[in-house]
């Protein structure tokens, strides 16, 4: 599952890092992936919306099994 997960966030990460952030896998628990965004994403107002309307649908549509995305 871990690499599955790491293939769909290669997709993700070039937009991502358009806008000067990033983001790193940090555990999966039980379908739940947790994530740090980082750079210019740790701060921005829009990130909760960017994890959940862009990263959490691209995971959970990618990598069957996941049920949430979180950012720690």
């Amino acid at each position: 599952m871990k690499e599955a997960v790491e293939k769909a966030l290669e997709k993700i990460r070039p937009l991502l890092q358009r806008d000067g952030g990033d983001i790193e896998l940090v555990e999966i628990t039980d379908g739940i992936v947790k994530v740090r965004l980082t750079g210019a994403c740790k701060g921005c107002p829009m990130s909760q919306m960017t994890l959940k309307q862009g990263v959490e649908r691209m995971l959970l549509k990618e990598v069957p099994g996941l049920k949430e995305v979180q950012a720690v």
